[in-house]
């Protein structure tokens, strides 16, 4: 592929609706995630500490914990571990929004995430996101890129 056509497929990538399936804008311009809110680093949080391993096997990989369970509200400082060989991220969303959207890392997987709720590390990479849960209910944390959900790269957030 050219360096044109690569450049047009990632501006349209961005341009793209389907990009939004994570962060949607809301009414009052401010980004709306389903699962909460981007933390705010002047207030306390509770660290979790997430692994992301892998053994060198492409069907074998995972998320240490696979479930956390956060109080309505709470702010979670989740400090991120790759362990495994390979690269891995770590996307905050509902199950649907993440199938969705590793639909579109199909197509295009050289896609990184470093959004507010999605951080891609390479292999012994170390990295922090830090989050609001602001709405109760059963939420996904899962390795979009392609054949890692596939692989058992997937966990879930419990918010009560």
């Amino acid at each position: 592929m050219s360096k044109f056509a690569t450049a047009a497929a990632v501006l349209a990538l961005l341009l793209a609706p389907s990009v939004t399936l994570v962060c949607t804008q809301a009414h009052e311009g401010h980004p709306d995630f389903s699962a909460g809110e981007p933390g705010d680093p002047k207030k306390p949080a509770r660290t979790v500490r997430v692994l992301m391993h892998d053994d060198g096997k492409e069907s074998d990989m995972r998320f240490k914990p696979a479930v956390i369970t956060v109080r309505r509200g709470e702010q979670i400082k989740f400090v991120l571990e790759n362990t495994g060989t390979e690269s891995h991220e770590f996307v905050l969303a509902t199950v649907a929004e993440n199938r969705k959207h590793a639909e579109l890392m199909k197509k295009f997987p050289d896609m990184e995430h470093d959004d507010p709720n999605a951080k891609r590390l390479a292999a012994t990479e170390r990295g922090e996101l830090l989050w609001r849960f602001t709405r109760a209910g059963e939420f996904e944390f899962a390795c979009l890129i392609p054949g890692h959900y596939e692989a058992g790269m997937h966990g879930k957030i419990i918010v009560k």
